[in-house]
């Protein structure tokens, strides 16, 4: 099934219109690619939880590669990752206007009370359990952390053939290593990593 997508008429200055998922790819939309044998990584949501509105976490920018393979092979195509810029854009009117303390006070490390007991607010939570945007688009201030097709190369930008680390998106932008699939044991930001690592995919409107 095609995902449902919003329409966005201007993301960037001279940019044509875009189409972004509505929301983040979930699990059972996920597991479909595995059952395809596209993507290797298979999904399992808790006995409490519904995989079609749970979004699919604990993806590396390799296990994500896949799924774009096998959506475009699905679909029209030209389903693609945003970009950094693309995705602030998209965001600005959901995100706080100052990340929280601990995304940017270098005194409040990756401490073990993160890893022990993860923080309600960084819960995995339902599709539609945070803000929508003016856009249309739901959850871009959640607790999943979406990849972006920008290398970390000191700069945005970067062969992203020979790329060691790609952006991620959320509360703050952080960097990840294109095999981490763990946000806590792979990071690259200031103060503590990104809750969860997903997906959310863009593609130029025809």
């Amino acid at each position: 099934a095609i995902p449902e997508l919003v329409d966005v008429s201007a993301v960037l200055p001279d940019q044509a219109p875009i189409h972004v998922m509505k929301y983040e790819v979930s699990i059972a939309e996920w597991n479909r690619c595995f059952d395809d044998g596209v993507c290797q990584l298979r999904l399992r949501a808790r006995p409490d939880q519904d995989p079609a509105r749970i979004p699919a976490t604990g993806l590396s920018y390799v296990d994500v590669t896949e799924y774009i393979v096998w959506i475009n092979g699905q679909t029209d195509g030209a389903f693609r990752l945003p970009t950094v810029a693309e995705w602030e854009r998209l965001a600005e009117m959901v995100l706080p206007d100052e990340p929280d303390p601990i995304f940017t006070d270098p005194s409040l490390t990756w401490a073990s009370a993160y890893l022990l007991e993860e923080q309600g607010s960084r819960a995995l939570r339902p599709r539609g359990a945070f803000s929508t945007s003016p856009d249309g688009i739901v959850d871009l201030n959640g607790s999943v952390w979406e990849w972006t097709q920008d290398c970390y190369a000191g700069t945005v930008g970067g062969d992203p053939d020979r790329c060691p680390a790609f952006y991620v998106a959320g509360e703050h932008i952080a960097a990840m290593s294109f095999l981490v699939r763990d946000p806590a044991r792979g990071g690259c930001a200031v103060g503590a990593p990104p809750a969860h690592l997903g997906v959310r995919l863009v593609k130029e409107a025809t």
